[in-house]
């Protein structure tokens, strides 16, 4: 469940886990995750014979958007095999992916929101883009996943 508190918390405390055991490792380090939403789709429908002249709105489909993580390149090939894998038709590699935001004590363990991404699948690698105008960047590969739906606790 997530932690209530009265002032909204930063940004920058959390641990991806990509269901390969590499939480908290320097393989699961991603210095950005983005995407994270779920939408409820509306089916729009009016008898005929409805004394007003407007439709009702229900609730359909529910979606989840596909979430986006960015990590300096390491050398780690764990997020590449995960692709290849979902390229050679494996769909037994989908996997629940946790993203856990912790507050700002960086002793604390303890995660206040969780968001778990299930039956997540890699769609898109990027790797870096290389110039050689200068050495102040930094090279970052960008995973996409493609998300059955998204739990918050």
């Amino acid at each position: 469940m997530a932690t209530y508190r009265e002032t909204p918390y930063g940004v920058f405390n959390y641990l991806v886990n990509l269901g390969d055991g590499s939480e908290g490792e320097v393989q699961g380090g991603f210095s950005e995750v983005s995407g994270l939403n779920a939408e409820v789709t509306v089916a729009e429908y009016r008898n005929g014979n409805e004394a007003v002249n407007y439709v009702r709105k229900i609730p359909a489909i529910n979606k989840a958007g596909d979430v986006t993580l960015k990590r300096g390149v390491i050398g780690a090939d764990n997020i590449y095999s995960w692709l290849e894998q979902i390229r050679g038709g494996d769909v037994t590699a989908k996997r629940d992916v946790v993203i856990k935001l912790k507050n700002e004590d960086p002793t604390s363990g303890s995660a206040v929101v969780t968001w778990k991404l299930v039956r997540a699948m890699p769609i898109k690698w990027t790797g870096p883009t290389l110039t050689a105008k200068g050495g102040s960047d930094v090279a970052m590969e960008e995973l996409v996943l493609s998300v059955e739906t998204i739990i918050q606790s």
